[in-house]
């Protein structure tokens, strides 16, 4: 089988990418760009997504009537359902546990604000990255229990929390769980288990975020409460869809693929998002300096990360405290407070990042599938950033692992086609990992430290053996431009394709031949430059995060010279002005 040519020739790109082009049908292409009516260009980015014409309307114009499935699919759902219906109508307080990132808390304020205006009390428990770390605690379970709450709704956890829950069980605690990691061939004791990722289930949904079941468990409850005749004048059946802003931010912020009912929750969601009603959002969005209509981007690389900064260098229930509010002054406060955390969060990503490149440098780990660094005092809060980032600068799976005496907390990320959250689960079956889990792109895990080498060469073995060859990063490019090609116009086209994310990422374009007129280092290490095409039409670029990286610096000296120059398109209104500016994923010289 011949091999695909690379895109522009680009073998091996300033990143070490190989490029290709995204391809798809040319008829189908065509075909897409007549039916419909829409640009040649929309319709090429359409075929080369896979998009077809009996699904190419419904993906241009998600709608939660034609995509969000009946909750009941799900095995559990309706047992789950009445249980919590027959606490709301009994006046039973409910206990939620939920998880400290974003997907957790915006799960945990979904469900508690639903049981708030169904008339119920909820109490909620985060818990404590640093004492409690992941997942349902018994103690955490108990003291719930103390509280009242007969019935616990885990979210975003428990699939595999085989003891707590089993402890629970025996305290008399109906705990059910709400969750879409991967599941085992065994499931925990508990009064029900919603998660499309159990084995046994045959949803198609597999790829919803927490929230995404919350939300569908919400529906459940909420349709049990009204055949039950729970509300009328007095008590009315609130609006399931005003929430849908909450939906969206933890959809996009847990990376999960944007298609079919996600596709719809994240559009429908940030409709409702423009209207502010959210006073814990807007709150937020003001402290972030968000003034214009917020995008899937703000979601995931504004709000969210400040969202995340509670749970991972702060206090841990802030930011479903602050989703959940209804306290303008409260809300005010909470932004404050998450703003001042991420800040921090960044200055300590910054320096474990620092130091993990090092570490990984001074390491001949070429052949390996992965890359894994281990370090003392490194904040567990940040391993997750530092993990993507690594993977990010060297196209494979990565592990960050802070020690702290004789065991290590770890976090990974992964790469398309890469399983690590299997991979973790079989360690820890294997006995490598004191705790383990996650699923394909991600994963969270415990390790002694006697067994860090072992737990390497397992994960090393396990990641080759999914390979069928060498692990070549590659980039994948929609076309490719002139610098007079990259117009505002075409900015707005593209946005009919939008919300853009995992599973429908942003076109990406190359800008050919564009000589470096001018480049300088710019805030937290950014590359700015100003390019020039062909035709002496200039246009800006910018690389975040790129001036100790061997694109940055080249980019930084090349001055006068000639690169391809790969990214996305966005519209840059600085200062009132409306031009395009290119986001800078990669380049490579003009040979």
């Amino acid at each position: 089988m011949t091999e695909t040519a690379a895109f522009l020739g680009v073998e091996r790109s300033l990143t070490g990418r190989r490029w290709l082009a995204t391809g798809g049908d040319d008829r189908l292409a065509v075909t897409l760009s007549q039916r419909l009516a829409l640009p040649e260009i929309i319709g090429r980015v359409l075929a080369a997504r896979g998009i077809g014409l009996e699904e190419a309307e419904t993906f241009l114009a998600p709608t939660l009537r034609a995509l969000l499935p009946d909750p009941s699919h799900l095995k559990d759902m309706d047992k789950a359902a009445a249980r919590i219906a027959q606490a709301v109508m009994a006046g039973q307080p409910i206990g939620i546990f939920g998880d400290y990132d974003v997907d957790g808390a915006t799960s945990s304020a979904l469900l508690n604000t639903f049981l708030s205006a169904a008339g119920a009390t909820a109490l909620v428990h985060i818990p404590d990255r640093m004492i409690e770390g992941y997942g349902p605690n018994l103690p955490a379970l108990l003291k719930l229990a103390g509280q009242g709450a007969r019935v616990v709704v885990t979210v975003d956890c428990g699939t595999t929390a085989f003891v707590p829950l089993a402890g629970a069980a025996e305290a008399g605690i109906d705990v059910i769980v709400v969750d879409h990691h991967e599941a085992e061939p065994e499931l925990p004791q508990a009064f029900a288990i919603i998660n499309p990722k159990r084995l046994d289930e045959e949803s198609p949904h597999g790829h919803l975020a927490a929230v995404g079941v919350t939300f569908l468990v919400v529906v459940a409850v909420n349709r049990a409460l009204k055949s039950a005749g729970w509300y009328g004048p007095q008590r009315p059946a609130p609006d399931l869809l005003q929430w849908l802003d909450v939906v969206a931010l933890g959809t996009v912020c847990d990376v999960v693929p944007l298609h079919g009912v996600n596709r719809a929750l994240v559009t429908q969601g940030l409709k409702v998002m423009a209207k502010r009603n959210n006073i814990g959002l807007a709150a937020l969005a003001d402290v972030a300096g968000v003034k214009e209509r917020p995008d899937a981007y703000h979601l995931g690389y504004v709000l969210g990360p400040r969202v995340n900064a509670g749970g991972r260098v702060g206090e841990s229930e802030l930011g479903s405290r602050l989703l959940s509010t209804h306290d303008p002054l409260e809300a005010a406060e909470i932004a404050r407070q998450l703003d001042g955390y991420n800040k921090d969060r960044q200055e300590i990503e910054a320096a474990v990042l620092l130091e993990a490149i090092e570490q990984v440098e001074g390491r001949d780990d070429d052949g390996l599938p992965l890359v894994v660094a281990a370090g003392e005092n490194w904040h567990p809060g940040v391993i997750g950033i530092v993990a993507g980032r690594l993977k990010e600068r060297y196209g494979r799976p990565a592990c960050v692992i802070a020690l702290d005496g004789d065991e290590g907390k770890g976090s990974g990320r992964s790469v398309a086609g890469l399983d690590l959250g299997c991979a973790v689960i079989a360690a820890r079956q294997q006995g490598l990992l004191k705790a383990g889990g996650g699923h394909a792109m991600a994963a969270g895990f415990t390790v002694a430290r006697a067994h860090l080498a072992e737990f390497r060469a397992f994960l090393a073995d396990r990641l080759q053996a999914q390979l069928s060859g060498e692990l070549v990063p590659v980039l994948e490019l929609d076309g490719a431009l002139d610098a007079a090609g990259a117009t505002v116009d075409l900015v707005e086209t593209l946005k009919q394709l939008g919300p853009f994310g995992a599973g429908n990422p942003e076109p990406r374009f190359a800008i050919t031949a564009a000589r470096v007129v001018k480049a300088d280092v710019v805030g937290s290490g950014h590359v700015r430059i100003i390019a020039q095409g062909q035709g002496g039409q200039r246009l800006k670029a910018i690389a975040f995060r790129a001036a100790d990286s061997e694109m940055g610096l080249t980019l930084l000296g090349g001055q006068g010279q000639n690169f391809h120059l790969a990214g996305t398109l966005r519209v840059d209104s600085w200062q009132g002005n409306n031009a395009v500016q290119l986001i800078i994923d990669d380049a490579a010289p003009v040979r």
